[in-house]
């Protein structure tokens, strides 16, 4: 049996300097627990965890994953 927790991977694709993505924890209180800054055409490939419940991504960025590609608008 797959473990939803480990299979999942997204990539995130800056579209200006300064993007950051911030891993979030998982279990009954949600904290900030890693934070990466990428500048313009940097990418990065993060994969959800037993400790890596949920991502947020700030600035502009492209973000692909299993379900598709996103943009973000600002």
């Amino acid at each position: 049996m797959e473990n939803p927790n480990n299979n999942d991977y997204i990539v995130v694709k800056a579209k200006e300097n300064g993007v950051q993505v911030i891993g979030l924890t998982r279990g009954t209180d949600t904290k900030f627990h890693h934070t990466e800054k990428l500048d313009k055409g940097e990418v990065l490939i993060a994969q959800f965890t037993d400790h890596t419940s949920a991502m947020k991504i700030r600035g502009k960025a492209e973000v692909q994953t299993k379900h598709g590609v996103i943009e973000s608008d600002s």
